[in-house]
C-alpha cells in the first residue's frame, strides 16, 4: 500500500538504506543467536538438505555405537568366562595327576626271579648286585642263533607294547659282542646291566636288579606283564620242571635245576609279586636243539588307590565349569553356554544388501560341550583317558579364546572407525550451515555503524524540507 505522504528523493533514498541495514542487522542477529548461517531451506536449499542428510546419518551411527559397545562387553564377558574355565580345567588336570600319583604309589604288576642271576666268578669287593649287572649274556648261555628274551605289556584297555631283544639288536646295531654299539668293544660285551637299560629305554616295563641279584620287571597298575625266555638246549633231557640240564631261564634265576615251575608257583617266594592272575608254562623242545620256552604272564588284582575324594573333587570341578559357563552372560547374551546364542553386531544404518555387520557364533564350553564326563574311580586307565580329554578341552578353549579375541579386535576397530566417521559427518554438516561467529560479530558492528550513518544522512536530507518550513514562517 503506497503512502499518501510524499518524501523527497534524498529522504527516500536514505530511508531505503536504513531499512536494508535494519534487515541485515536482523539476519545477523539471528545467525548470532542460532549459530547457523542456514536455518531453513529458504536460506540455502542445497546446504540445508545436504546438512540434514549428513546429520541424520551421523545420528544413526551414534545410535549404533551403543550396540557396538554392548557387543564389546559381551565378548569381554565371554573371554573372562573362558579364562576362568581354563583355570578350572587345569585344576581338574592337577586332581587327575594326584590320582595317578596315588595309583603309582601302590604295587604294580611284578615278575621277579626266584633267585639271583648266575654270577659266575665274582670280582673281589663287588656286591651281588654289581656282580650280576656285570655278567654277560653269553656267559649266561645266551646265543643269538637260538635264544631270545621278550617282554610284553598289555594295558587294561588292550594297548600292547613289546621289547624283543633280537629285534632290538637288529634295529640298533648292538650285539652280544658290543654292549654299547662301539666297534672297539671287547668280545661278549653285552651285560645284564645293558639289558636292564635297554628294557627301561623301551618303556615297555621298568627293569632292575635287586640287592640280592634277582631280575625284577614291573609295570604300574594292573596291566598284564609277560616274560618269555627261549633257548635251544644241547640235549633233549630238560624236563618240564627243569630237573635235568640248564637253560637261560634257569641262568636268569627263574627257578633252579631242582624245580623251575615249583619255585615260580610258590607264593611264599614272592616271585611274581601279586596274586591277581598268574600263568607259568614251560615248553620243552621235542628233540635236542629245539627251542625251550619259559612263559610267565602276571597281572595284579587291583593296584589303583582309593580315589573317592579325588573323584568327588573332579566331578565338582565339572559342575563348576557348567555353572561358570552359565554365568558368563552380558545383557542377556551368553556366547559360551551353548550353541544358538549368536551375536550380530551392526556397523552401519542399512538393513538391506548394503548392510555391514559381524556374526559372532556362540560356543558350547560347558563340560558336555568340552566332552568332559564324570569320573568313576580315576584308575590308571581312566586317569589317562581323563588327561587326554582335559588336554583336548584346553585346545578347544584356547582356540575359542583366539576366535573371540579376533572378533573383539574387529569390533573395537569398527567402534573406533564409527566414532571417527560420526565426527566427519557432523563436521561436514556443520560446515554447510554453521555461521562464523567472529565474522557475524564484525558484520553486526559494521551494520550498527552503517545504521548510525544512515540515521545521520536521513537527518541531513530532511534539513532541506525544514528550510521550506522556515521560509513559510518568515
Amino acid at each position: 500500500m503506497s503512502s499518501d505522504i510524499t518524501l523527497s528523493a534524498g529522504v527516500r533514498q536514505n530511508l531505503l538504506s536504513l531499512q536494508n541495514t535494519a534487515d541485515l542487522m536482523s539476519l545477523t542477529q539471528n545467525r548470532l543467536a542460532t549459530g547457523k548461517k542456514v536455518n531453513s531451506a529458504l536460506d540455502n536449499p542445497t546446504n540445508f538438505f545436504t546438512s540434514e542428510t549428513l546429520s541424520s546419518r551421523a545420528n544413526d551411527l551414534s545410535n549404533l555405537l551403543d550396540g557396538i559397545s554392548n557387543s564389546i562387553k559381551t565378548l569381554e564377558a565371554a573371554d573372562n568366562g573362558i579364562s576362568a574355565i581354563t583355570d578350572l580345567v587345569e585344576s581338574a588336570q592337577s586332581t587327575v595327576r594326584q590320582a595317578q600319583a596315588a595309583n603309582n604309589e601302590t604295587d604294580g604288576t611284578h615278575i621277579q626271579g626266584a633267585r639271583s642271576i648266575d654270577t659266575g666268578s665274582a670280582t673281589v669287593g663287588d656286591t651281588i648286585k654289581e656282580t650280576v649287572e656285570n655278567q654277560t649274556l653269553t656267559n649266561l648261555g645266551f646265543d643269538l642263533a637260538t635264544s631270545n628274551i621278550e617282554i610284553i605289556s598289555t594295558s587294561t584297555n588292550g594297548v600292547t607294547s613289546e621289547f624283543d631283544l633280537l629285534d632290538h639288536f637288529a634295529s640298533t646295531g648292538e650285539s652280544l659282542a658290543d654292549g654299547d654299539g662301539s666297534a672297539s668293544a671287547s668280545t661278549d660285551d653285552y651285560t645284564v646291566k645293558d639289558l636292564v637299560e635297554d628294557i627301561n629305554a623301551s618303556g615297555v616295563a621298568t627293569a632292575s636288579i635287586t640287592a640280592d641279584g634277582r631280575l625284577d620287571l614291573q609295570v604300574n597298575g594292573n596291566s598284564t606283564l609277560q616274560l618269555r625266555i627261549s633257548d635251544a638246549d644241547a640235549t633233549d633231557a630238560t624236563s618240564q620242571n627243569g630237573t635235568v640240564g640248564t637253560s637261560i631261564a634257569e641262568s636268569f634265576g627263574f627257578g633252579t635245576s631242582a624245580d623251575v615251575l615249583g619255585k615260580l608257583n610258590d607264593g611264599s617266594t614272592g616271585t611274581l609279586g601279586d596274586s591277581g592272575g598268574t600263568d607259568v608254562t614251560w615248553t620243552d623242545g621235542a628233540t635236542a636243539g629245539d627251542v625251550d620256552i619259559l612263559n610267565i604272564v602276571n597281572q595284579a588284582t587291583n593296584t589303583d588307590a582309593d580315589n573317592n575324594e579325588l573323584v568327588d573333587q573332579y566331578n565338582e570341578i565339572l559342575d563348576q565349569i557348567d555353572e561358570l559357563a552359565r554365568d558368563a552372560s552380558y545383557n542377556g547374551i551368553n556366547l559360551i553356554n551353548g550353541l544358538g546364542e549368536d551375536l550380530t553386531v551392526a556397523f552401519n544404518e542399512h538393513r538391506d544388501e548394503k548392510k555391514s555387520e559381524l556374526q559372532i557364533k556362540s560356543a558350547d564350553l560347558t563340560a558336555t560341550g568340552l566332552s568332559l564326563t564324570d569320573a568313576n574311580t580315576l584308575s590308571d586307565e581312566e586317569a589317562n583317558l581323563k588327561l587326554d580329554a582335559l588336554a583336548d578341552a584346553l585346545v578347544t578353549l584356547r582356540s575359542q579364546a583366539s576366535a573371540f579375541g579376533s572378533n573383539l579386535s574387529t569390533v573395537q576397530i569398527r567402534d573406533d572407525y564409527t566414532t571417527k566417521m560420526i565426527n566427519t559427518l557432523q563436521t561436514g554438516a556443520d560446515n554447510l550451515v554453521l555461521a562464523d561467529s567472529n565474522e557475524e560479530g564484525a558484520n553486526m558492528l559494521a551494520l550498527q555503524t552503517r545504521q548510525q550513518l544512515s540515521t545521520t544522512a536521513l537527518s541531513l536530507a530532511s534539513q532541506a524540507d525544514q528550510a521550506v518550513t522556515q521560509f513559510l514562517r518568515a
